[in-house]
């Protein structure tokens, strides 16, 4: 874990002392002030709602040693740190995002770590969780907690490793060109994966050759600084599936930069996976081949896309010199993540698929499919609403998407949201879906109260939507 004085601090990130005991040891790196424990470091953002530095005198009083702020200190927010024995900082150039960027590489810089990334348009969090699982049976692993994957999380991730870390897998989210760039320039990684090119941010970006392209932005820093692992120790290399079509633009990127390429999942890859059958329960059993032979396997993980997902944390793990069975061992005994294809139980009999923590719409469809090949006693029940971040395209996506929910078997479909879930769910009504088996509300609390009365022993549920939505809400709610 990064501790140092907090002068060292300012020079390591760009900032300079304003206030306080610039000897007071730094730790504990937050961006939320409600976090701040004793001794921690709060660093101010500007946010489009709020203002960090608005909370500076608030962390002070709760303990915090130190405050990155991103404007000028008032008198008493200065008088307020002397006399706590802490320290004011002030960023340069008021940029919260360089100086933590700055920080957490010049500490990655002194680690030997060996840096695993991870970046996708869908299901780099389950691959990210698998490759950590994984790998903690060989090694001592650090990986993101939670959405801690953006140009902010990352450098929070990188300070916040524990001093034993011998591999960090770390996953990359972004929404804009550039920030693949920045996480990988502070985390350095040595081997890596895409999982795919969807649609996810399309209307920032433009296009989903764009997007691709700013996924690729990892590529060059897989060949950079191969001093900086000590064990395991593996050649540049980068997973990609044989799925998506975005593969040979990155594979010609990687060839470029000196990056060997592994595609997983093609009929004549080395690493893929045969006779992928799902169980009652909607999970995989499959044959996985790969260079040290094969083994059968059945996830505890949910759908067809988990294997993708498997097959490039298998790929990578063996790269790193990891046993076969010991990887399947491992992930066979690995359980969903919370709100990402989650199959709970209600009190009343039904089961809830919570996949509510966001969505695309390829992972709509992914999770539909889903609902349709479990078991299931009762009813079958989406309950879909808004994804975001479409732009230009959101109206023909979501009509695609509505247009897909009427060709599967559903008893009810539930759209939530407002006038894009309309366009979802009048594509649907076109498309052939009964004006009685369709629900429309503007809000997850409204799903509950509608449905959660209806729904009863046997029937299956799926909860699908971007983050914004609420549907945990919904899930919580209907469980109850």
């Amino acid at each position: 874990m990064y501790i140092a004085s907090a002068s060292e601090t300012a020079r390591r990130g760009g900032a300079t002392v304003v206030a306080g005991d610039a000897s007071v040891e730094v730790r504990d790196f937050t961006v939320d002030s409600r976090s701040v424990g004793e001794g921690g470091c709060f660093v101010c953002f500007h946010g489009e709602s709020r203002d960090g530095n608005a909370y500076a005198a608030s962390a002070l009083e709760a303990g915090a040693a130190c405050v990155v702020m991103t404007r000028e200190a008032t008198a008493a927010e200065a008088s307020l740190a002397e006399g706590r024995g802490a320290c004011l900082l002030r960023a340069d150039g008021d940029d919260a995002e360089g100086f933590l960027l700055r920080l957490a590489e010049s500490w990655r810089l002194e680690q030997d770590w060996c840096v695993v990334g991870v970046t996708g348009s869908v299901g780099k969090t389950t691959t990210k969780d698998m490759l950590a699982c994984a790998l903690a049976a060989a090694w001592r692993v650090h990986s993101n907690r939670g959405n801690l994957n953006s140009v902010i999380g990352v450098p929070l991730t990188v300070l916040s490793a524990p001093d034993d870390t011998e591999v960090f897998v770390c996953e990359m989210g972004m929404n804009h060109v550039g920030e693949i760039d920045a996480i990988a320039r502070c985390a350095r990684p040595h081997v890596g994966c895409v999982t795919n090119i969807g649609t996810s941010h399309i209307g920032i970006l433009g296009s989903r050759e764009n997007i691709a392209r700013a996924k690729a932005e990892m590529v060059p820093w897989l060949a950079a600084d191969r001093a900086l692992a000590s064990s395991p120790a593996a050649a540049p290399a980068m997973a990609l599936t044989a799925s998506d079509d975005f593969t040979a633009l990155i594979g010609g990127i990687c060839e470029e930069e000196g990056v060997a390429t592994d595609v997983v999942g093609g009929r004549d890859s080395a690493v893929r996976a045969e006779g992928v059958e799902l169980d009652g329960d909607g999970c995989p059993r499959f044959t996985v081949v790969t260079p040290q032979g094969s083994s059968e396997v059945h996830l505890c993980l949910s759908g067809r896309q988990t294997v993708p997902d498997f097959l490039l944390a298998v790929d990578l793990c063996l790269r790193l010199g990891m046993g076969l069975g010991d990887v399947v061992a491992a992930l066979e005994a690995m359980e969903p993540t919370h709100m990402r294809t989650e199959v709970v139980a209600a009190a009343r009999g039904f089961r809830v698929i919570d996949d509510s923590y966001n969505a695309s719409p390829s992972s709509m469809a992914a999770a539909l499919d889903l609902l349709c090949e479990m078991d299931c006693d009762g009813r079958r029940v989406a309950v879909v609403g808004e994804v975001g971040e479409l732009g230009d395209e959101a109206p023909r996506l979501h009509g695609l998407m509505g247009a897909y929910l009427a060709a599967k078997p559903l008893d009810i479909v539930c759209v939530v949201g407002g006038e894009m879930a309309d366009a979802m769910a009048d594509a649907a009504l076109v498309m052939g879906l009964s004006d009685d088996r369709l629900v429309r509300v503007p809000t997850a609390a409204d799903a509950a109260r509608v449905l959660g009365p209806v729904l009863g022993e046997g029937d299956l549920v799926l909860a699908k939507a971007s983050r914004s939505v609420g549907l945990d809400a919904f899930v919580e709610e209907v469980r109850a």
